[in-house]
């Protein structure tokens, strides 16, 4: 009876509690908000599913420093152990990519690729531009950045020579990687001990780790990873939204959609869509700008480019605001992005179709707006005068008429018999002032 409660109890275990499980995750691109988010998500289902080791399968030519530590953090803390496999051929982990390698519990490169370049770039609000309070002298100055890079330098190679001594690889290598933007090849990574072992695929990746011993939590780990099972978690379609407006180009993109519906929701009210596309493009730009290290002098020289080019769409300046506008949304947009990290800057080939577009979508927006305004009134009093009215009764001064289908009060200096049309010559208030069309013509 004991037996077969227990057989029992096991066809209602979850499928991972019964076989080992291996989770991959793939990050092919530059390292964001987006990007870090998924792997942590990967991360915790990997923890609570007991899986036995986690991939992160990486492509990635750098990214944000605080998204990259963020993961770093993530894979310290980890219960289960993380390998992250440079792949496919021709892949790398270039910048932020070293650090998650070298911090990783197993770092593994497929042949064909490469690894380095760690050097940190400055990135942030307001880009390299010294604060205020730095000194005006021109040598000082120049000593004052120095001295910052230097601090950056220093942080970053101690970041990454403590990574190194955590999980036992090359130190030296490693600072120079830091100091001298230094990269190597897959096989060279192996000869120095930069990595653990090239692998051709997953299933040899897999093969080769089996066996390993891992540090975890202080203690050691060795992985058994026979006859796991894989399970490739994929992005959801919030992370995906993410990674798509994270772009600095979709992000561009939006930015621009939302102004365009928002001046043709205020210059053509009534409709209601352009409006609202306006504002939800509107809304997603400025969060994927705030995930972005943004040039503040950029931004305002994209804001001012895109208000000359409104202006030139209502004032007659003969295209001086236009061509000032154009150039001032160009410059703004190429400095937006304050980053040299490949994937994450503004692409000039993207820039100069998107401000002529939007010079020509400004124009004709101003244009509609324009037209809409000399339009004739088409309701309210002044839609009245002009019209006709037929008199309900006989009266001298004062009366009633029927006008647009209702009932109004009217006087007239003229007498008006029942039934005569009038034509209204003025609204004043609630009474209309009418003239005979024709003395005596009856309807």
């Amino acid at each position: 009876m004991e037996c077969f409660l227990c057989a029992a109890a096991l066809l209602f275990l979850p499928l991972t509690a019964l076989a080992k499980t291996v989770v991959v995750a793939e990050i092919d691109g530059a390292i964001s908000p987006a990007t870090s988010a998924y792997f942590l998500r990967t991360l915790n289902e990997a923890k609570q599913s007991q899986a036995e080791l986690l991939v992160l399968r990486l492509n990635t030519p750098g990214g944000l420093d605080s998204s990259m530590r963020e993961m770093i953090q993530g894979i310290l803390a980890s219960p289960v152990p993380v390998a992250t496999y440079v792949a496919p051929s021709g892949a790398r982990a270039a910048s932020a990519g070293t650090y998650i390698l070298y911090a990783s519990h197993i770092a593994a490169m497929a042949p064909g690729t490469n690894l380095g370049a760690a050097t940190p770039v400055a990135i942030g609000i307001g880009g390299n531009s010294p604060p205020p309070n730095r000194p005006s002298d021109e040598k000082e100055r120049s000593q004052g950045d120095s001295t910052m890079e230097k601090k950056v330098m220093q942080d970053a190679a101690a970041y990454l020579r403590s990574l190194a001594q955590l999980r036992h690889r090359n130190a030296e290598w490693a600072e120079k990687a830091v100091r001298e933007a230094a990269s190597l090849s897959a096989e060279d990574a192996l000869r120095l001990k930069v990595v653990d072992f090239v692998a051709a695929d997953l299933p040899d990746l897999l093969r080769k780790a089996n066996g390993r011993n891992v540090s975890l939590a202080g203690s050691e780990h060795r992985l058994a990873l026979d006859g796991s099972a894989v399970i490739t978690i994929e992005r959801s379609w919030k992370e995906r939204l993410l990674t798509a407006v994270a772009d600095p180009n979709i992000a561009l993109i939006l930015m621009m959609l939302g102004i365009y519906g928002l001046l043709f929701e205020f210059y053509t009210p009534g409709f209601g869509v352009a409006g609202i596309i306006g504002v939800i493009s509107l809304l997603l730009a400025l969060y994927a700008l705030a995930m972005l290290p943004i040039n503040a002098v950029g931004a305002l020289l994209l804001l001012v480019g895109i208000a000359m080019m409104v202006a030139e769409a209502f004032l007659p300046s003969f295209g001086i605001l236009g061509i000032g506008g154009v150039a001032a949304f160009v410059i703004g947009a190429l400095m937006l992005v304050d980053t040299n990290i490949p994937g994450m800057e503004v692409s000039l080939a993207f820039i100069l179709p998107l401000a002529i577009t939007s010079a020509l979508a400004l124009a004709g927006i101003g244009a509609l707006a324009l037209r809409a305004r000399h339009r004739p009134v088409v309701s309210g009093a002044e839609a009245m005068v002009g019209g006709s009215a037929i008199a309900l009764e006989d009266f001298e001064r004062e009366g009633w008429v029927l006008a647009f289908g209702e009932r109004w009060q009217a006087r007239s200096e003229t007498p008006i018999k029942r039934g005569m049309r009038a034509r209204i010559a003025a609204v004043d208030g609630l009474t209309l002032a009418v003239q005979p069309e024709q003395k005596g013509d009856e309807s």
